[in-house]
């Protein structure tokens, strides 16, 4: 299991990414998508959405599942990464350059409060 020292973590499986543009990539971990399996569906927000922390913002579908993921903060939705959507095995491919969605965080500060890696690690197997 993969899990980037430079990103956060929330205990429901998202990572997300700072960018220098003060955006946060969102995207589901390695870890997520090795328990869902194959990928053949998923379902983005809409730009302009605002989201609180922890809501659902969009779906991912396997053959075995679908699940929901969650807005690790709360924010606007800036961006969508049609590209997952058009070809979903992609996050399978690289779960950690197969970002979902791009937030503005309506506090920045909210992104400390997240899991580290190594806090992740110990979570991930509960």
């Amino acid at each position: 299991m993969t899990i980037p020292a430079d990103l956060r973590y929330t205990r429901s499986h998202e990572w997300l990414r700072a960018e220098a543009d003060g955006t946060i990539s969102v995207g589901i971990t390695d870890h997520a998508q090795e328990l869902l399996g194959d990928l053949v569906f998923i379902e983005l927000p809409e730009v302009g959405s605002t989201l609180a922390a922890e809501q659902e913002a969009a779906v991912v579908e396997s053959v075995k599942a679908a699940a929901d993921v969650y807005a690790p903060i709360a924010g606007t939705v800036v961006e969508v990464n049609q590209a997952v959507v058009d070809a979903p095995e992609a996050v399978n491919q690289d779960a950690y350059a197969a970002w979902l969605f791009k937030m503005k965080p309506a506090n920045a500060a909210d992104v400390d409060a997240l899991l580290g890696a190594a806090e992740y690690t110990a979570s991930a197997g509960e």
